[in-house]
C-alpha cells in the first residue's frame, strides 16, 4: 500500500513527458536602442538627431565652476557643444527645450547603493520588534528611484538576492525595464552570528574561497566583507 501512489503516478509522468509543448511565439527583440514599452513609458523626450537644452545651468563634473544660463546641444545622444546657441537656426528639425532654472550634470555613479530595505516584524511604536530581521528585495522600486535621482550606474554593495540582481542587470541592459546600469556585488561575506538570516554565514576560509569563486563565475564584480567575518575567512 505504501508504494501504490508512486505506481499510479508513473503513467501520468510518462504521459506528461510525451505531450508535445505548444509552440510559443518568439519574444520581441528589445535592446537599449529599441527599449520595451515598460521603458518607453518613462521617456519624456524621444531620441532625435539634434536636441537643444536652452538656458540651463551646467555642472560638468570636473570641479570647474558651474556654467550659468547656457545652452547644451546634443547630437545623436552625445554632447555636441555647450555655449550660447547662435547656430540653433542651423538645425530646424531639432527638438528645442526651454529648461530655464534647471541644472544639467553627468549621471551619478552610486558606489554604495542597496536594492532592499530592512523589515522588522511586529514593530511597535517604541521600536520593539520580533525576530527574524528580514531585508526584502525591491527590484521594481529601487531601479526606478535611483534612476529618478540621477544615478545612471549603481554598485549594489552587498546582495541578499544575487540572482535577482544579476537578472535585473540583464533586463535593464537589454531595454526590458528602466533602471541604471548595475555593477552587482556578490552575497555578503559574513560570519557566524549575523542578525540577517538571508546571509550565508561562512564556516572557514575554504567556504569563503568557494563562495567567491562561484559568484565570480556568475558575473558579480565585487564582494563586501561584513560584520562578523573572521580574519581567516
Amino acid at each position: 500500500m505504501r508504494f501504490r501512489p508512486a505506481l499510479l503516478l508513473a503513467p501520468f509522468l510518462a504521459s506528461v513527458a510525451l505531450t508535445p509543448h505548444a509552440q510559443q511565439p518568439a519574444p520581441p527583440a528589445y535592446s537599449s536602442a529599441n527599449p520595451s514599452p515598460a521603458v518607453t513609458r518613462y521617456i519624456k523626450v524621444p531620441a532625435a538627431e539634434w536636441i537643444v537644452l536652452r538656458h540651463v545651468r551646467v555642472i560638468d563634473g570636473t570641479g570647474a565652476p558651474a556654467i550659468e544660463n547656457t545652452d547644451l546641444i546634443l547630437h545623436n545622444g552625445k554632447i555636441d557643444s555647450i555655449g550660447p546657441s547662435a547656430k540653433i537656426e542651423n538645425f530646424p528639425s531639432a527638438i528645442i527645450l526651454d529648461l530655464t532654472g534647471r541644472t544639467v550634470f553627468p549621471g551619478l555613479v552610486g558606489m554604495h547603493d542597496h536594492m532592499y530595505n530592512i523589515a522588522r516584524p511586529n514593530l511597535d511604536a517604541q521600536g520593539h520588534s520580533e525576530p527574524p530581521l528580514i531585508v526584502p528585495e525591491l527590484p521594481f522600486s529601487s531601479p526606478h528611484l535611483y534612476l529618478g535621482a540621477g544615478v545612471t550606474t549603481l554598485r549594489t554593495t552587498g546582495s541578499v538576492e544575487p540572482y535577482t540582481d544579476l537578472n535585473l542587470r540583464h533586463e535593464i541592459d537589454n531595454g526590458l525595464i528602466p533602471g541604471p546600469h548595475l555593477d552587482v556585488t556578490g552575497p555578503y561575506l559574513e560570519g557566524v552570528g549575523s542578525p540577517f538570516m538571508q546571509m550565508h554565514q561562512l564556516r572557514d576560509a575554504d567556504d569563503a574561497r568557494s563562495t567567491v569563486d562561484f559568484w565570480a563565475r556568475q558575473g558579480v564584480t565585487s564582494f563586501k566583507a561584513y560584520m562578523y567575518i573572521t580574519r581567516a575567512s
